[in-house]
């Protein structure tokens, strides 16, 4: 399982990625007009999209969590499952409308070279790639932790058994019976676990995936010193955070991580856009948003989030869910996360008019 550490070793090499290549200036003339700059007006605007983002991500991915406390928001109830529909719609629609174009339009600037970028759809390519290499790694690992932890189970029964051996014959007959309604109890045992360690999976790489494009939107948004660009984006990413929160918040309830585990997870979701935003402030005067290597890193990068964040958001929330038999047997239940995930993927979509795009549309046309 993709354990914590490992996690954020990978965001903060895509913060590097990032970063280190944007510094140096391309040989592309595609400079960003100065005339909408306002750096102290800029900044005061980031302030705000700090504070904004960092409360309404923390509020976003506590809200589920609080099952242990409401018992209306608990994994079972029927709420929790309309949440988790509309979250999931939130995320499926960032993936589509938001992430995927901004990393198509990266990768077919003008400012990159037409041989390869303009004659093939790499952001398509990546996705897609991106959406297999996590089938892959959800399939291979809960596979192997759900044998690990069967292949311990079997062998802590077979220590009871050889105990059992050294007792006299009424012992053993106890023992007999005792140890068939076990093997029972170890098949419920072993259905429940292998349903925890997925969810345990899904959380992870969901995380994963939502983290790699914060962070890039965050560096992007502190990097940038136009006004009117920042400006609508801080309401845009506010709610968009909060919403990505609640999905991802629903997952980590189900897994059922223990207390300190659910606190990392919760802590750098809410902290990787207010960092990426902090990082772009401290880099915004060597920051090249429109230089080639830019626009190539951060586009391969938003692309491969948006393969992470499709998938999951239609097999491992949508799919699994959908498809319980809870859902199955209860036509009310159906209907209300049916409108769920239409009311969440329609206003995620609505955001998309000045949302993530932004930061592209003001790169200027190459001459």
């Amino acid at each position: 399982m993709i354990n914590f550490k490992q996690t954020q070793l990978l965001t903060f090499l895509c913060f590097l990625l990032i970063l280190l290549p944007s510094t140096a200036r391309g040989e592309c003339t595609c400079e960003p007009e100065d005339e909408d700059r306002n750096k102290p007006l800029a900044l005061k605007y980031k302030m705000a999209a700090i504070a904004s983002i960092l409360v309404a991500g923390a509020i976003g991915v506590c809200f589920p969590l609080l099952g242990k406390t409401v018992n209306a928001l608990r994994p079972e109830k029927n709420l929790f499952f309309t949440i988790k529909a509309f979250a999931a719609g939130v995320i499926l629609s960032t993936g589509f409308i938001h992430v995927l174009p901004d990393a198509t339009e990266s990768l077919t600037s003008p400012c990159l070279d037409e041989n390869p970028w303009g004659k093939f759809p790499f952001a398509g390519l990546v996705a897609m790639t991106s959406a297999i290499a996590t089938l892959m790694v959800d399939v291979f690992a809960t596979s192997h932790y759900t044998k690990s932890h069967f292949n311990k189970t079997q062998h802590i029964n077979g220590d009871e058994e050889k105990t059992g051996e050294h007792e006299n014959h009424v012992h053993v007959h106890t023992h007999a019976t005792h140890g068939h309604a076990h093997g029972s109890v170890s098949l419920v045992d072993r259905s429940g676990s292998s349903e925890l360690l997925r969810h345990r999976v899904v959380s992870q790489v969901l995380e994963l995936g939502i983290v790699v494009h914060s962070a890039i939107v965050g560096t992007s948004l502190g990097a940038s010193e136009s006004p009117k660009t920042i400006k609508p984006l801080v309401a845009a990413l506010t709610f968009h955070q909060f919403f990505e929160g609640m999905g991802l918040g629903g997952c980590i309830s189900q897994a059922q991580f223990k207390s300190r585990a659910v606190a990392i997870m919760a802590l750098f979701f809410s902290l990787t856009t207010p960092v990426g935003i902090a990082i772009g402030i401290g880099i915004s005067n060597i920051y090249d948003e429109s230089s080639p290597t830019a626009l190539i890193v951060e586009g391969l990068f938003n692309a491969a989030s948006a393969g992470i964040l499709i998938y999951m958001a239609l097999v491992d929330l949508l799919a699994a869910d959908f498809m319980s038999p809870k859902l199955q047997n209860n036509g009310i239940l159906q209907a209300g996360a049916s409108v769920a995930l239409l009311l969440g993927a329609g206003l995620m979509s609505l955001l998309a008019i000045k949302s993530l795009t932004s930061l592209i549309h003001e790169l200027p046309k190459k001459e």
